[in-house]
């Protein structure tokens, strides 16, 4: 496995929908690659430790997939955004027999992807080249356990995916007992992240929210994990393997989420706005 790694460690490009697609090698992990579009980090995968996740936002999404079932037991999962299919990989090593369809409505990009960073043995992941508001649509009512929304194009959520309606589609797919999860990026007031959670508990029972302290005082552009159920999320355990994350992760719940949202207003169809861009330079 080193051998490979080192006589393929350059960097591999390919033009695809969404911009240049760049694979770039770990420096330190011979199968380890950073997937990167126009320049913006979109994911990190590791072939020989799929369970290793480099991205800080993918660890915390991890932790959400490892305690919302006992280990190793199987989910239906949804992932709507594929980039390097990285929590497609973790699900299928942490969960075998996991059954997961992913939106990417980017097939230039799969297609890149899955030739040079090939899925684990097993996994049972379907790719669909869709958006994901259609692959909502076209997925059957309660047939998912989790559904992902790591969903971005030149580093912006699209408005219509982040919407009430957006969420209703999500909740028409999701099993009794089912959990979302999404990655929101935002910054300065964090005024998009506000009116997200905002509608998210507007559509759903329950809701938190991780995200770094720094982010949270609008000190800097960030990743809030933002989560949704009918039913109650496990917490405790989440918030016990969030400690142990090397940088201070806050989790935001009841009194302290509905504080933080400050009277935003839900966002519909007809007012949503794309996700904050980047700030200039963020990623040179």
């Amino acid at each position: 496995m080193a051998r490979r790694g080192r006589q393929a460690a350059e960097t591999t490009t390919a033009q695809v929908a969404g911009g240049r697609a760049e694979l770039l090698p770990d420096a330190d992990r011979a199968e380890a690659w950073e997937l990167l579009l126009d320049g913006a980090p979109q994911s990190h995968v590791d072939l020989a430790e799929p369970t290793r996740l480099g991205f800080e936002y993918q660890r915390r999404l991890g932790h959400v997939i490892d305690v919302l079932a006992p280990p190793r037991a199987p989910l239906r999962v949804v992932h709507l955004g594929g980039g390097a299919l990285t929590l497609a990989r973790y699900v299928a090593v942490t969960r075998p027999r996991s059954g997961q369809q992913v939106a990417e409505p980017d097939a230039a990009l799969t297609e890149f992807v899955r030739r040079h960073l090939p899925l684990p043995a097993g996994a049972r992941v379907k790719v669909r080249a869709l958006d994901a508001r259609e692959a909502l649509d076209r997925l059957p009512e309660h047939s998912a356990d989790l559904v992902i929304a790591d969903i971005f194009a030149h580093a912006r959520t699209p408005a219509h995916c982040a919407s009430a309606e957006f969420l209703d589609a999500v909740r028409r797919v999701l099993a009794p007992g089912g959990t979302y999860a999404a990655n929101i990026t935002d910054g300065g007031p964090l005024t998009h992240l506000r009116g997200q959670t905002a509608t998210a508990l507007s559509r759903f029972g329950t809701a938190a929210l991780s995200i770094a302290p720094a982010v949270l005082r609008g000190r800097r552009y960030g990743n809030g994990i933002l989560l949704a159920a009918d039913g109650p999320l496990p917490l405790e355990a989440l918030r016990q393997r969030l400690a142990r994350e090397p940088q201070p992760t806050r989790l935001l719940t009841d009194t302290a989420l509905t504080d933080f949202t400050a009277g935003a207003a839900v966002v519909t169809d007809a007012t949503a706005q794309p996700s904050p861009a980047p700030p200039e330079g963020l990623f040179d």
